[in-house]
């Protein structure tokens, strides 16, 4: 996978570190993907565990739509649910899974708050815009909290103009940014450059352009992977 040419800054590293970055990590991700928010808090741990080798990586989120077909202002989520896992007692026991799989670690899921699945072009839109102003990350963790936790539509422009601006961007100005079309193509290209690589689910992990696994892996799994990794694109450069 070429990595979008969006200009995003790395994350803000989850240990202050001077330590020159090792590599690029990418994640394809989508905002309503709970096993990505799950992900998310490996990938955190697994960075401190390869912090502490001396390894530091740049960081970026790219978009995936899980569900490109979806209406602008999105759908119902118990109905959509329902059509798509073949009724309520399926939906529902999904949900308690992934909810018991978030717990472990340290997120508290409320899927009882959620009451739409959201088309996230917009919020991709405004991850793009966070990674040029060097506060994806951030961004991030706002629009998955807001989903997951909260309950929140990540559809709605005044909801991600909110959520950007308590992750730090200019809630104004999000809004303005949402108003307009800047980033959109840039996140319908990149989308579609993850399923011309052949991303099928996500979250999928890249090192430099290269590959490396997909789904929320153990930390331990993902910083075993990012060293092994490291490793073998060190020694084709050497």
């Amino acid at each position: 996978m070429t990595p979008p040419d969006d200009g995003a800054r790395a994350m803000e590293p989850a240990l202050t570190c001077e330590t020159p970055a090792a590599g690029r990590i990418d994640i394809v991700s989508d905002a309503i993907c709970p096993w990505c928010y799950i992900g998310k808090r490996q990938l955190e741990h697994a960075l401190a565990m390869v912090a502490a080798d001396g390894l530091r990586f740049d960081i970026h989120w790219n978009p995936y739509q899980l569900n490109p077909d979806m209406p602008r202002e999105g759908v119902e989520r118990m109905a959509y649910r329902i059509a798509k896992f073949g009724g309520p007692e399926r939906a529902a026991a999904i949900d308690a899974r992934v909810t018991e799989a978030a717990a472990g670690v340290g997120l508290g899921f409320r899927t009882d708050l959620m009451r739409r699945t959201p088309n996230t072009v917009a919020a991709h839109r405004v991850i793009w815009l966070a990674g040029r102003e060097g506060r994806q990350d951030a961004v991030v963790e706002r629009l998955f909290d807001a989903y997951f936790v909260r309950g929140q539509d990540i559809g709605a422009p005044e909801v991600l103009a909110a959520e950007a601006g308590a992750a730090g961007l200019g809630e104004a100005a999000v809004a303005a940014f949402l108003a307009g079309t800047e980033g959109e193509q840039e996140v319908l290209r990149a989308d579609a450059q993850a399923r011309q690589a052949g991303v099928e689910g996500v979250p999928s992990f890249f090192m430099d352009g290269h590959f490396l696994f997909s789904g929320a892996m153990p930390a331990d799994t993902m910083a075993a992977a990012f060293r092994r990794a490291h490793a073998i694109l060190a020694n084709r450069a050497a």
